[in-house]
């Protein structure tokens, strides 16, 4: 029988184009998609089927890893677990 906690997600790890990492909650990712999400406007097919932001941001946050703003500018996000 698998742990539970094994499967526990805390927050993320999130890499950003000339930024240190940073630590973020699901709720700081998802605000900072948002944002990020309103400033494209060619985004991927999967994506536009949802016309409210929010549905758009927590699709990106749990069907994407990584979130490409431009040829010079990336976003990526990777699950952690704040403690053993």
């Amino acid at each position: 029988m698998a742990n539970s906690i094994m499967y526990q997600e805390d927050g993320y790890v999130v890499l950003e184009t000339n930024q240190e990492e940073q630590l973020m909650t699901e709720s700081e990712l998802l605000t900072k998609l948002e944002t990020l999400l309103t400033s494209q406007s060619n985004l991927p097919s999967d994506i536009t089927k949802f016309t409210n932001l929010s549905q758009k941001a927590e699709y990106v946050l749990n069907n994407y890893c990584e979130f490409n703003v431009d040829d010079d500018h990336y976003l990526q996000w990777y699950v952690v677990r704040w403690e053993k």
